[in-house]
């Protein structure tokens, strides 16, 4: 237990995707969103599977419960079931990004994973969705049936609109994982492999959204560090 979630400590490949499951990642960032937004909160909680995305959450776990996990991106989780579908001749289904979006990924799918039977949707870009644009995005999604659905609409909405509707959606794998739609479209960069290894995949990108990304990184960062120290003092006087 970490700061009141079960991050999940597994390795991909130990993880069972035969069965439905709803799977979200975490990171200091969206932990300090949580804070004041109880619906996310619920929905983070909720999560059948809550990956560490982010070496703080991989640090806050060694601190608190001496845990060594490793960290699980959601590029990671996008890769690692792509490549399963692939595989297994599997049905994938993106929802959300804009439509160009999802035209440059049909088209790198098509080539990268051929196997892969795959369907798309761009539900309308706006803070929060109606019933009956709610209804519609369950609607192309169920008559697909994919094994597994990506949803990428940014958080904290994505993971607020599937807790919602988890169970009107028929899909096995249900995985938010926000940026990772703009990442394989290629309309941004993901950082290198040399800066993941370090545990500054942040830091590039930072540099080159410095206005956007300073709050989670220069205000949630050290929020976070707090919650975790306030946390082990509390452990050490109980």
């Amino acid at each position: 237990m970490l700061l009141n979630y079960e991050i999940n400590s597994l390795p991909l490949e130990e993880i069972n995707f035969n069965e439905n499951r709803v799977i979200n990642t975490i990171n200091p960032h969206s932990y300090c969103v949580s804070k004041q937004d109880i619906g996310f909160e619920e929905s983070l909680k909720a999560s059948d599977i809550l990956l560490p995305d982010g070496i703080g959450i991989v640090w806050a776990e060694r601190v608190l419960n001496k845990n060594s996990i490793k960290k699980i991106a959601g590029h990671d989780l996008f890769l690692f079931l792509m490549n399963k579908m692939n595989k297994e001749k599997g049905s994938v289904f993106f929802l959300g990004a804009s439509q160009e979006t999802l035209d440059k990924i049909s088209i790198k799918v098509k080539i990268d994973y051929p196997n892969i039977t795959f369907g798309c949707y761009s539900p309308p870009f706006k803070a929060s969705f109606s019933d009956k644009e709610s209804k519609k995005m369950c609607i192309q999604v169920n008559s697909f049936r994919p094994e597994v659905l990506f949803v990428g609409m940014t958080a904290p909405k994505q993971e607020k609109w599937v807790h919602q509707f988890k169970d009107q959606l028929d899909a096995k794998n249900i995985c938010s994982i926000g940026a990772v739609f703009d990442f394989y479209a290629g309309n941004v960069k993901r950082s290198s492999p040399f800066w993941i290894s370090l545990g500054l995949e942040w830091l590039p990108r930072f540099l080159k959204e410095p206005r956007r990304l300073f709050y989670r990184n220069f205000v949630s960062t050290p929020k976070f560090i707090f919650y975790v120290f306030k946390e082990k003092l509390n452990k050490q006087f109980k």
